[in-house]
């Protein structure tokens, strides 16, 4: 009798990213390898779980100017330099003897000096020598930089001011129920045109943005960077915030004054690349142009003009691991969104990829070091405050960003959905107002992988830089210069302020994260932004906020200010808003309707141009229901063609009886969206 075979009965076991999605079954070993090459990685660096990887991530402590009982003690690192003397104001920059640096092990140099050699505010920088070369470079974890007004020229500055600031608010946990991001500039902040500061956004801004109902701040352009335009996207001194704001101690007073308010304050990362510069950055440290960024083809960006890290290097991870920590210990940041994280997950930077299907991001052009490298700041940031929020901006789809370590995934706690404000920019440079599907519009709102949580947006900043278009701009062009004013309005602008509305309900509302919104954004604010530069005469004029446009209430710009309070409000009531569950109550694309369920909320939005509807009809949970929300209200710049006192009632239908459900019968106006909420 010939041998059968016999089926294996044995379950097998999958990692967990590979339980959530089957599709990545085929690629569970190349996910696992990654994890495993993560853990291997975790081990090296703390020395086989001898040490925490918080307790590695301390080069902050170590590195850089200290004031100590006995004087001052300064370290850098940097393995191809022959000599280093301090040079600075109280040495007339000079090179001397007392000044200079002693070699130790590792590659690290040391100097101690007495407690009257250096003063607080004086300035410095570090006279480096190698083999063949020379040159003056600011100090790698250099906590203060400034920039001499006439010269332009920068220099560390020795920051130790007699009192510590002292935190008002000590112990503070972010609130994520849902996350509602408002994203800004500090500099940019303001009315003038100037660079405004820390203490002018504590004063002027943050109360705005309590008053808006936001619950996160995520600042941009926090490290220092020589170009003021570059926002924040070239830094030069990861350690150093930025000096043209102000001081140390001014930006700790809104960390504090946020937190104080129950704002949690996140900052854009930029640890995906550095700048060019010599002398301000680290792009030849010590007459080694790859002391920290990778050899050859692969140390410049081929699309950004900068510098791309070697994240194999343990020096490297050691540097921006501690600069992780040093943010969330020092100036109490509550997290971080991590920037151009395509960019550094592929060896190809994401460059002229179309990632169409799973096999692209399983191919061998992922960049391992990398991936180990953001996987490790996220055990490192959830292990110094596990409350912290972590943002990936990234576009390329990467499955498992978002999930958590021991699933397989990377760890972020979010990432950006990308795709959301590229899907609203197309849709309306592209069709037609009776072409817009309200199908495709929920699609694109919802599709998401189920285990990981993603920040919706309408648009950011990226839409409202020069090159670019806001919503606002794209909906209603040169007539928000013309018709923006109450009783001036015309259908070009009646059309902006309606759909502007629209789309920023329908993506905050479908959200299973966080919103984020740009600073200025929600109320159509009506100007790019373009940086001081040569080619503008080096002008603020659009590198600010002009806030009296909505405080100005014979503008239309409040309605959609207001609109804004109102949605972030009503979205803020529902406890843990983002984890209720969509459902899809009704689509029609010719009629441009669409309908959805999230617990008690009814969303019923109406696209259609010029069709306005009489007792259009949903099944709907048996009850009464009261308006929340409406876009078309008087308040809100709409016309108020609906009676939103009323209180709707379900109606009887035998065949929807047994399942508890109704017709539920609305009027919806044409380009108009309403919320109702079930009621006992």
């Amino acid at each position: 009798m010939a041998d059968k075979k016999i089926k294996s009965t044995k379950k097998v076991k999958h990692i967990g990213l590979v339980k959530n999605d089957p599709w990545l079954e085929p690629f569970e070993q190349a996910i696992k390898g990654r994890h495993d090459h993560a853990l291997w990685k975790l081990n090296d660096l703390t020395n086989n779980g001898k040490q925490s990887l918080s307790d590695f991530a301390t080069g902050y402590l170590y590195f850089g100017l200290h004031k100590t009982d006995k004087g001052w003690v300064f370290r850098e690192w940097a393995p191809n330099a022959t000599e280093i003397f301090l040079i600075g104001d109280f040495n007339n920059w000079q090179e001397t003897e007392k000044y200079k640096l002693k070699k130790l092990k590792n590659g690290n140099w040391e100097i101690k000096l007495s407690k009257n050699a250096l003063k607080h505010e004086q300035l410095y920088k570090l006279s480096v020598h190698w083999e063949g070369g020379q040159g003056e470079r600011i100090p790698a974890w250099a906590n203060r930089v400034v920039q001499d007004e006439n010269t332009k020229i920068f220099s560390a500055q020795v920051w130790a001011p007699e009192k510590e600031y002292v935190w008002k608010k000590k112990k503070f946990k972010p609130d994520t129920s849902p996350l509602m991001i408002y994203e800004c500039h500090i500099g940019m902040a303001q009315d003038a045109e100037k660079v405004g500061s820390y203490t002018e956004f504590k004063d002027n801004i943050l109360p705005r943005v309590i008053n808006d109902g936001y619950n996160c701040l995520q600042i941009m352009a926090i490290a220092e960077h020589p170009y003021y335009g570059s926002f924040g996207y070239h830094v030069s001194n990861f350690f150093a915030p930025s000096s043209r704001f102000g001081t140390p101690e001014e930006l700790k007073e809104l960390v504090d004054e946020a937190h104080r308010n129950g704002i949690s304050v996140i900052m854009d990362i930029v640890h995906s690349h550095a700048v060019k510069n010599e002398v301000e950055g680290l792009g030849n440290f010590a007459g080694d142009p790859c002391q920290y960024f990778n050899q050859g083809e692969r140390r410049e960006h081929p699309a950004w003009d900068s510098l791309c890290f070697d994240y194999g290097k343990n020096e490297v991870l050691h540097f921006l691991l501690s600069n992780c920590k040093y943010w969330l210990e020092e100036y109490h940041f509550d997290g971080y969104r991590f920037d151009g994280v395509t960019s550094m997950l592929y060896y190809s930077h994401g460059l002229g990829e179309a990632f169409g299907g799973y096999g692209d991001y399983f191919n061998g052009h992922e960049d391992d070091e990398a991936i180990a490298y953001l996987t490790l700041a996220n055990l490192l940031i959830h292990e110094v405050n596990p409350s912290a929020i972590t943002i990936a901006e990234e576009v390329s789809g990467m499955p498992g960003l978002a999930a958590p370590f021991k699933d397989g995934g990377y760890g972020f706690d979010y990432r950006m959905a990308m795709n959301i404000p590229d899907y609203w920019i197309k849709t309306i440079k592209e069709l037609k107002d009776e072409d817009w599907k309200p199908s495709s519009m929920f699609w694109e709102t919802t599709n998401r992988r189920a285990d990981e949580k993603t920040i919706s947006y309408a648009e950011s900043h990226d839409q409202a830089l020069v090159g670019d278009k806001t919503i606002i701009f794209r909906l209603i062009d040169a007539d928000m210069y013309w018709h923006f004013k109450k009783g001036d309005e015309n259908l070009v602008a009646d059309r902006g302020i309606a759909l502007h509305k629209m789309i920023r309900l329908l993506t905050a509302s479908t959200i299973n994260g966080g919103y984020l919104n740009f600073m200025g954004n929600e109320f159509g604010h009506p100007e790019w932004i373009d940086f001081p530069r040569e080619g503008n005469g080096w002008s603020y004029k659009y590198a600010r906020r002009q806030w009296d446009l909505v405080d100005n209430h014979e503008l239309c710009y409040h309605y959609l200010g207001d609109f804004d309070q109102s949605m972030v409000k009503l979205i803020r009531s529902v406890k843990k808003f983002q984890n209720t569950k969509v459902v899809e109550v009704w689509h029609n694309d010719g009629d441009q309707i669409l309908a959805y369920s999230r617990g008690d909320l009814l969303f019923v939005f109406n696209f259609s141009p010029n069709r306005s509807y009489t007792d259009y009809g949903f099944i709907v949970p048996q009850g009464a229901y009261n308006v929340m929300l409406n876009t078309d209200a008087k308040q809100y710049g709409g016309n108020n063609f609906a009676d939103d006192t009323v209180t709707h009632f379900t109606n009887y239908d035998p065949i929807y009886e047994k399942d508890g459900k109704g017709w539920l019968k609305l009027y919806i106006p044409a380009r108009s969206a309403v919320v109702l909420k079930k009621v006992d």
